[in-house]
């Protein structure tokens, strides 16, 4: 019982602490604002983003472009997930076929997705399919690089239990090594998913799509150089990852309460 508490407190305080946090940067941020000198045209305060943010929020067309940039980051996401699990699982079934990919996965994780941007606009134009492509590239990495991992740190004793007690390689798989893996997998996707909506709104921004967070910021700071809009637009996309991430970590702690009562017991 003891545990099971112990995960709730830390999990409520770290929520206080981040709201506080951010409350104590945003005040800061508004006295370095007014009081450094700058004209608000080129330095907005922090009150008049927040202002921004809100009337933002309220614009139709803003929601269609969030929902658009939304749409290419779940889309990319899905994908990668689709082909990085069963890839992670299938190389780190082997150690040889281990050994042998890890120098490439970890030479392809290092490349930025926007460094493609020009060879995806060629390919694919500058719509949804662009974007999905960048997103899939991008955070396929890691959730291979950790469904790879994960499967090969499976205790080698557990697998041969199983095996001793005549399972099959596929039951061995299904009943051993993939909830093992799990808990590794689900992280790989969490990181993926932040990793996904910074390269699905740079590749707005850069390749100029017609939708999304990042053509908005981008037509902004080009329509007269509106940077309170902007850097409302910029925010908008930092607290879109904020929540993103939030949803995945109470999805991780449902879902994986068993390996925190491990983890606290232990």
């Amino acid at each position: 019982m003891t545990g099971r508490a112990r995960p709730r407190f830390r999990v409520s305080s770290s929520l206080y602490l981040g709201v506080a946090g951010a409350c104590a940067f945003i005040l800061c941020v508004q006295v370095w604002t007014a009081t450094s000198g700058i004209s608000p045209d080129f330095l907005p305060r922090a009150t008049m983003v927040g202002g921004r943010i809100v009337d933002l929020l309220l614009t139709p067309s803003f929601r269609g472009d969030i929902a658009s940039t939304l749409l290419g980051w779940a889309s990319g996401l899905g994908l990668a997930i689709v082909i990085g699990v069963p890839l992670g699982i299938a190389f780190g079934s082997s150690p040889l076929v281990y050994r042998a990919s890890s120098t490439v996965v970890e030479m392809m994780r290092a490349t930025p997705g926007v460094a493609l941007i020009p060879l995806a606009i060629l390919v694919l134009g500058q719509g949804l399919a662009m974007k999905a492509a960048l997103v899939a590239y991008a955070t396929i990495w890691p959730i291979l690089y950790n469904t790879e991992y994960g499967v090969h740190d499976v205790d080698p004793i557990a697998k041969q239990t199983a095996r001793a007690f005549g399972l099959p390689p596929y039951a061995v798989l299904r009943y051993v090594i993939l909830p093992s893996a799990a808990p590794f997998t689900f992280t790989g996707i969490r990181v993926a998913a932040s990793i996904g909506l910074i390269v699905v709104v740079g590749a707005e921004l850069l390749a100029g799509t017609g939708t999304g967070i990042g053509a908005y910021i981008l037509n902004a700071s080009a329509n007269g150089g509106q940077m309170d809009f902007v850097m409302a637009g910029a925010v908008i996309a930092g607290l879109l990852g904020v929540l993103v991430n939030f949803v995945f970590e109470a999805i991780e702690r449902r879902l994986f309460a068993w390996r925190q009562t491990v983890l606290l017991d232990a």
